[in-house]
């Protein structure tokens, strides 16, 4: 097949593209290549970009262009619309920035199929787990509930976990189904839903099979090391071979489910090939929720290595608490099961980012601005 993926040469885009070749499609990557992402002079020094160029075509343009776009599209058969700004943190202060890229871009790729002749059967879109805010729990009192996001005040006296009115004990977190209550807590989430109803609702109408995959935190080997606006591993991993202490917010039992690359390009290629996956959401992660104390020991053991650590209280508005995947319905439909664990994926990860040129640390400017904009505490 002739493959388009907008943000192609990001980390996942550019895994997914090189595995999609190895299987004998054709790829064009279409991407802006974010200094944010790619560093100061991506054509010369981006690993992501360097690994592609040479193996598909590449054109530099950004989805919020209708000429880009309408060159990336020409008789494509698949789309894979990765091109999106990320971080839920900088989302709440770049509000208009967030929202032309994510949902402008997706908006006038739906325009351009919707009133052109074109060949795309499909369109695979990458939503996120940031859709869910806090996702599901259980309740003695009340059964399944989904708290909303949590208070400042709480916070602010150490109280990090939620809440939900009505309940005296403490609520029990719960796998996140596609059937739970959408309620994002940042604008980059509101983006990302906004992106998947699109997808979902347009497709249909003008002959194309949609597909959305709501990703969990992803990393691995090729991540970032120079966005300091998404990724923990990549940031504590920069503060480690820095030798910077690392500030680990809250009480440090928050929790995420972490999925390696590898099995999430397995997952779309599943998406993209698969007729059953046509005009669903998937969640696509491993199911376990690890908590950042373990995601900073598990670092030290893979670096062999330990720097100073404060567990300081610190918090970010909008952030969550925990989340993580269920599978069923990914593992029905498509046969998608995680075969990397957490202890070797980050080895693995840790492994490659020995062999890189560690550069300056960001991560404390990233700090400052959301310092400024009140959403630090």
């Amino acid at each position: 097949m002739k493959i388009l993926i907008t943000g192609g040469a990001g980390f996942i885009g550019s895994n997914l593209a090189l595995n999609l070749i190895g299987r004998g499609h054709q790829i064009t990557v279409l991407d802006n290549l974010s200094k944010q992402i790619h560093g100061e002079n991506p054509e010369e020094t981006s690993p992501l970009y360097l690994s592609i160029k040479d193996k598909v075509k590449f054109i530099k343009g950004t989805v919020t262009s209708r000429e880009d776009l309408e060159e990336a599209i020409q008789n494509q058969d698949v789309i894979v619309h990765f091109a999106a700004e990320t971080g839920t943190g900088q989302s709440m202060y770049q509000i208009e920035h967030y929202t032309n890229t994510n949902i402008g871009g997706t908006a006038l790729l739906l325009d351009i199929l919707a009133n052109n002749s074109h060949a795309v059967k499909k369109i695979v879109v990458a939503s996120s787990r940031s859709i869910y805010g806090e996702g599901k729990y259980w309740s003695e009192e009340l059964g399944v509930v989904y708290p909303g996001y949590r208070m400042d005040e709480d916070m602010q006296k150490g109280d990090f976990e939620v809440k939900y009115p009505g309940t005296s004990q403490p609520l029990k977190l719960m796998a996140t189904d596609e059937e739970t209550k959408i309620q994002p807590s940042s604008v980059y989430g509101i983006t990302k839903y906004n992106q998947e109803q699109m997808i979902m609702t347009v497709c249909p109408t003008i002959g194309i099979a949609p597909v959305a995959f709501r990703y969990q935190n992803v990393y691995g080997p090729g991540q970032s090391l120079s966005n300091p606006y998404t990724g923990i591993l990549s940031i504590f991993s920069t503060l480690i071979k820095n030798n910077k202490k690392i500030n680990i917010f809250e009480d440090g039992k928050e929790s995420r489910d972490f999925v390696f690359i590898d099995d999430v390009v397995n997952a779309t290629v599943l998406g993209i090939e698969k007729d059953a996956a046509n005009g669903h959401v998937f969640n696509v992660g491993t199911g376990v929720a690890t908590d950042v104390v373990t995601v900073v020991n598990e670092l030290f053991k893979s670096y062999n290595t330990k720097i100073p650590v404060e567990i300081s209280g610190n918090y970010r508005l909008g952030d969550i608490r925990h989340n993580y995947a269920d599978l069923t319905k990914i593992q029905s439909l498509l046969g998608y099961t995680p075969s990397v664990t957490f202890a070797d994926g980050i080895q693995k990860f840790a492994q490659w980012v020995n062999e890189q040129e560690i550069l300056e640390d960001k991560y404390q400017m990233s700090i400052e601005e959301m310092k400024d904009k009140g959403l630090f505490k």
